[in-house]
């Protein structure tokens, strides 16, 4: 446990010296994005009402935290191997769980300025009130590692070429054609059907039912799909970073 502990440390520790010049600009970029994506929906409804502005306040820090976990870590992954940095660090001889783990935190700290942001705004720009339930923080933590868990699945399995091609249609796929920001019944149905496997719906929903909880309360479904996809895709990244070659 203590090489554990200390290789986590140093591994955590290479990975922000390492990202030191690329992460103001990353975590100003990710805020801006969650923001700017909340802000220049609303544009688009001629209206705001009640259920509209818990969507699109809600559903903000969904698409940041996807953004970061989805798209910019399996980048990330994808420029290491280009770099041949991914095969250094599989040849470091510290335990793989521990550098994951490394990774993740980095991840996750970049993404909780621009959630943080996203919220007050929300706040702000909508009025929206808070009615915040025990589970507020598991479930951020859960949207947050599902997506990290997904996109270094992806990152590690598949060539770099393959994943910056991906990580750009998720990208799409999630700002444009999931219920994130609007409810699922405005998809056509078979899409809507697909959604009932994806983890896309179930992120914004354990996000909005912990924010604002309804009366019937927090449902259960959302957190027990997240952590299915979430050990899927942290077990592939791990089969991945052990498997020889």
């Amino acid at each position: 446990m203590r090489h554990w502990l200390s290789s986590y440390g140093l591994l955590l520790r290479w990975n922000a010296l390492r990202r030191r010049h690329e992460l103001p600009l990353t975590l100003l970029l990710q805020a801006g994005l969650a923001i700017g994506l909340m802000v220049g929906l609303s544009f688009l409804v001629p209206r705001i009402d009640d259920a509209t502005a818990l969507f699109l306040a809600t559903g903000a820090p969904v698409q940041g935290l996807i953004t970061i976990g989805m798209v910019i870590a399996p980048q990330h992954v994808a420029t290491t191997k280009l770099q041949g940095v991914f095969d250094f660090n599989r040849a470091l001889p510290v335990p793989r769980t521990a550098m994951l783990a490394a990774d993740t935190t980095v991840a996750m700290a970049i993404a909780l300025p621009g959630v943080v942001a996203s919220i007050f705004v929300g706040w702000f720009q909508f009025d929206l009130h808070f009615r915040l339930s025990p589970l507020v923080l598991p479930a951020f933590l859960l949207v947050a590692l599902t997506a990290v868990g997904i996109g270094y699945g992806i990152g590690y399995a598949l060539r770099a070429e393959v994943t910056l091609l991906v990580c750009q249609a998720m990208l799409f796929f999630a700002l444009m054609f999931s219920p994130i920001n609007f409810p699922p019944d405005r998809l056509p149905a078979w899409l809507a059907d697909l959604h009932r496997v994806l983890p896309l719906t179930y992120m914004a929903q354990a996000v909005r039912e912990t924010l604002v909880t309804p009366v019937t309360g927090v449902s259960g479904l959302p957190f027990l799909v997240l952590a299915a996809w979430c050990l899927a895709g942290l077990g592939l990244t791990y089969r991945v970073m052990t498997r020889r070659t």
